[in-house]
């Protein structure tokens, strides 16, 4: 077997494969030991029905097919043992482009490869960073949460007249120009009044009812509203107020601290809380700084990613958006009928951000393979340690169950944190002004 590289645009390349006649020949023979078990003809035995009078019954080409299915795959990855730099980056789309009995044939294996990416500056740069803080405002959002989980419900007594805050259980029967719709009725329906969830303008309007009461609430649903039926139309709730509970709010005080949390005092409580955010923040915001020297470091460089990279890309986060769902418990195909989609558009609406996602990856693998980073055995040893104390097992027989699969997802995730490390003590942030 002889060949040739061609390089073509959009990072592919096509491999010209010259086959003499010999090994054609040896390829169909093989083929014929392959298959002949499956033909059958009077005054043959099956599978002794020797080649050259099955070719003559179904024709030479017979056996070409599955003489092909052996060459290509041989062929493919010897070419590919010998040309090391190129590293297929989608399906091989083979060719035959030429058969004659004397000269053998010709095939062609085209395929899309990792592309070339010349890097710019990557060390000695200066990135802008912020500043992890938390304010005192943030601290009193927490405790006023804390204060409503352990607020008190209780009933409101007959001729209460509920307030904003209060949540009121109803009846309620929606229509527009006297025609009911679906899902404008409700039996025992629990809304807290200016929470602003239901439709603007309804909570307002049951401000002052009673308990009994019954009421008609007048809306327009809005312009935008997601249902085009709905959108810009009045509506006429028929309502009755079964019941308002009433939430009682305990003191802010250290009485309050002590039966919440493990703390004494109000102060040691803010003081904690106080802590927790801007942990928080500072974990929010090392994503942000990574986040920024890798889109600084990608924008330098110059690369043009394949189009098939990025179907294949767009194809699994696609499957990743649809996993998720089934763990909700939701229906792939439900979902695009609520939505009024399909799955065209879904992997459509992930183009853009798989184009960013191949482009990233391509750039900081050019990175590790240009400083020859791998992770070290310490590194994989730590990891190995975290995950399986972890999962309470010694690290024996966490490792023991590890498949070779586990293994590389392990030493992929070590070899980013190695990478980032590098990034970050090699390049300089600076605080915005």
């Amino acid at each position: 077997m002889d060949y040739t590289v061609e390089k073509l645009e959009n990072s592919k390349v096509k491999f010209n494969i010259a086959v003499s006649a010999e090994e054609w020949e040896e390829a169909l023979k093989s083929a014929y030991i392959k298959t002949k078990n499956k033909y059958s003809l009077v005054g043959f035995r099956k599978g002794h029905i020797p080649k050259k009078v099955l070719e003559s019954t179904y024709g030479k080409s017979v056996f070409f097919e599955d003489a092909l299915d052996i060459l290509l795959p041989k062929y493919y990855g010897e070419i590919l043992d010998k040309e090391t730099e190129l590293e297929p980056a989608g399906r091989p789309e083979p060719n035959v482009e030429d058969i004659t009995d004397d000269a053998g044939i010709k095939l062609s294996i085209t395929v899309t490869v990792r592309p070339e990416v010349t890097l710019g500056a990557y060390t000695g740069l200066e990135i802008e960073k912020e500043i992890a803080a938390v304010s005192d405002e943030a601290v009193d959002a927490e405790i006023k949460l804390a204060q409503d989980r352990a607020a008190r419900i209780t009933e409101a007594e007959g001729g209460y007249e509920a307030k904003a805050g209060d949540t009121v259980t109803l009846y309620f029967s929606g229509s527009i120009d006297g025609v009911k719709f679906e899902g404008g009725t409700a039996s025992e329906y629990e809304l807290e009044l200016g929470s602003g969830t239901f439709i603007p303008g309804f909570e307002e309007q049951l401000i002052g009812v009673k308990t009994g009461e019954a009421r008609n609430v007048i809306v327009k649903f809005p312009e935008d509203y997601g249902k085009e039926d709905f959108a810009g139309k009045e509506a006429v709730f028929e309502t009755l107020i079964h019941k308002i509970s009433l939430k009682e709010m305990p003191a802010l005080d250290d009485e309050f601290v002590k039966d919440i949390s493990e703390f004494n005092t109000m102060d040691e409580y803010k003081a904690d809380i106080k802590a927790k955010l801007l942990a928080e923040a500072e974990e929010r915001i090392s994503r942000q700084n990574d986040n920024a020297i890798v889109e600084k470091i990608v924008s330098a460089a110059t690369v043009t990613v394949p189009d098939e990279m990025i179907e294949e890309q767009a194809e699994d986060m696609a499957q990743e958006f649809e996993y998720r769902l089934m763990y909700q418990g939701m229906n792939i195909d439900d979902y695009f009928k609520y939505t009024g989609s399909d799955k065209e558009g879904l992997k459509a609406g992930y183009m853009e951000s798989a184009e960013k996602n191949v482009r990233t990856r391509l750039v900081l693998e050019e990175i590790i393979k240009t400083e020859k980073m791998a992770p070290s055995a310490e590194a994989m040893n730590a990891k190995f340690e975290k995950r399986a104390a972890a999962s309470g097992e010694t690290l024996d027989k966490y490792k023991k169950k590890l498949s070779g699969r586990d293994i590389d997802y392990i030493a992929n995730e070590v070899l980013t944190e190695t990478l980032m490390e590098y990034l970050k003590a090699k390049n300089t942030f600076v605080t915005k002004a």
